[in-house]
């Protein structure tokens, strides 16, 4: 019984050693390469002759004008075939959709004429300008209806301001003129003032 603890007890170290030198040759997986993928690339199509290029965003309408149906957009990198212009080029007609005989209408400020010069583009007559619908009013007016009378603010004048009157004393069943009060009174300035120079001297 001693002889197998002690066969046991030596021999552990040795399997301990044996399995950690064969797990250290063993090599790491190789891990597979992963396929990635191509991007395709799309070519642009090409128009020949006069076309335009729209830079960025740009609506497209059924006339030269703002007020015309929105028919649908030319995003960024895009070209269309043109047709012609306005009188003064500042819209451009176009193939739209592209491919087709169908006219539309782009504003020429937001796309660049390529293959000649838009002074040179022909002339296209505009397209019949739309008519506005008319939106009916909801509810009835009455006819019978009247309103009511407005009642103008009433003026209240103001009253008359008293004016003092002035009377003259009478002299012997008569006025006094004017020029004798004025004398008398001038006559009594002077008196004054001598009357006071005197009494400053004493």
């Amino acid at each position: 019984m001693s002889k197998r603890i002690l066969y046991l007890v030596f021999s552990l170290p040795v399997c301990l050693y044996w399995t950690g030198s064969v797990s250290a040759s063993t090599p790491p997986p190789t891990p597979s390469p992963t396929a990635t993928s191509t991007p395709t690339f799309v070519p642009t199509p090409t128009v020949g002759g006069a076309h335009v290029y729209v830079p960025e965003r740009v609506n497209v309408r059924s006339g030269p004008g703002t007020y015309y149906e929105k028919v649908g957009v030319l995003v960024a990198g895009q070209i269309s075939s043109v047709e012609g212009r306005t009188t003064f080029g500042e819209w451009i007609a176009i193939h739209y959709p592209e491919g087709t005989t169908d006219i539309a209408w782009v504003y020429s400020p937001l796309v660049l004429v390529r293959g000649m010069m838009a002074e040179e583009l022909p002339v296209v007559e505009s397209p019949p300008t739309p008519t506005l619908q008319v939106v009916p009013v909801s509810g009835t007016i009455n006819p019978e209806y009247t309103s009511p009378p407005t009642r103008l603010p009433t003026f209240t004048p103001a009253p008359p301001i008293p004016q003092p009157t002035f009377s003259t004393p009478e002299f012997e069943g008569r006025s006094l003129p004017p020029i004798v009060l004025i004398a008398s009174l001038f006559a009594l300035g002077i008196v004054s003032g001598v009357v006071a120079i005197y009494r400053q001297r004493e």
